[in-house]
């Protein structure tokens, strides 16, 4: 008699793989229910089911939001964002159009960078950093946007160490020798002139890199490398290329049939993360990004737009960017072009 055979066939797979999901679907919604009313989560579940865009902010069937990264509490200019970006969701392209903005653009109007702006609206009233920072991003782009988020730096070493840590391809080998180390933005160090205990040196080699939080971190917070890597454009580059590995790590069914990740990850999410979205978008806004996932486009800023003036009072003594051209309409149109491809 032919023995049974112990190795499961791909309908078998398939099958447990659904059963499983379903189990880690009822266990997230356990945990996800313990904070919200079942009838705020069935409002939820028909918001994206029916997909009425009436429901949500939006300018011909596109949902522009900005995404901002702060250093947060613990830091240096803890309020300053050295990640900008801009993501545009369109319902009628079922696309996704990222455009990292240089944290180093000047805006003339707060006669200051742009990557201070959410610091300068919390000056105003600690309610109104997010809404600030939108409405110049908005004046730079020419582009409304309708909603923001603002992710601590924290959080985002939480959250890729939750999701058990991801894979970054880097480009370019780069050495850093002046990385700032938390916490020793003000030591005398001895008296040591060239204040050397404040920094670290931190290296990456070429390839496939295996990184936990903390080593993400500095791979996009890296501001002082040898060579093109220097760069603020280079910097933004590496943030979109850890941001889209963590949407990789996020995709994948360790974490979607994880529960217990998955209720990590909300946790920190809701701990280090603040937005002006309402709850009633999130079933449409959630839609919009599933019917996009196969087709996201990430865009950098071209060099030709920017220019780096030498430093000087006009500038308050800062590194900035300024229009090659004199005005900012040559990349203004570039970014309208991009988000109608």
């Amino acid at each position: 008699m032919e023995k049974e055979s112990k190795i499961p066939s791909r309908k078998a797979i398939r099958i447990g793989l659904f059963l499983l999901f379903v189990i880690s679907l009822f266990m997230f919604l356990y945990f996800f229910l313990a904070k919200m009313d079942f009838g705020k989560f069935f409002s939820l579940a028909m918001d994206y089911v029916n997909t009425d865009l009436t429901k949500i902010e939006n300018q011909e069937g596109r949902v522009n939001l900005l995404v901002l990264g702060k250093s947060g509490a613990g830091h240096d200019g803890s309020d300053l964002t050295d990640s900008i970006m801009l993501v545009s969701i369109s319902s009628e392209k079922s696309k996704i159009d990222t455009i990292s903005i240089p944290r180093d653009v000047w805006i003339p109007s707060i006669r200051a960078k742009i990557n201070s702006a959410y610091y300068w609206g919390k000056q105003k009233d600690e309610t109104t950093g997010l809404s600030f920072a939108k409405d110049i991003a908005s004046e730079l782009l020419q582009e409304k946007i309708n909603y923001g988020i603002v992710i601590d730096f924290d959080g985002f070493t939480e959250i890729v160490d939750v999701i058990g840590g991801i894979d970054v391809d880097v480009e370019n080998a780069f050495t850093d020798p002046k990385y700032p180390i938390k916490g020793k933005e003000n030591d005398l160090c001895d008296g040591d002139k060239e204040l050397k205990c404040r920094y670290e040196t931190i290296v990456f080699e070429k390839g496939i890199q295996k990184m936990n939080g903390d080593t993400a971190l500095k791979f996009v917070r890296s501001r002082n490398a040898q060579g093109d890597e220097g760069t603020d454009l280079a910097r933004s580059a590496r943030q979109q290329k850890v941001i889209n590995s963590i949407k990789d790590k996020m995709l994948t069914y360790q974490i979607l049939l994880n529960p217990v990740k998955l209720y990590e990850s909300w946790r920190v999410a809701e701990k280090y993360i603040e937005t002006d979205l309402k709850f009633g978008s999130l079933g449409v806004l959630g839609k919009l990004v599933v019917n996009a996932r196969n087709d996201i486009r990430q865009h950098n800023i071209p060099e030709e737009y920017l220019f780096n003036p030498p430093i000087s009072s006009k500038y308050d003594h800062q590194y900035v960017f300024i229009p090659a051209s004199g005005s900012w309409e040559d990349l203004r149109s570039w970014v309208n072009n991009q988000l109608n491809k």
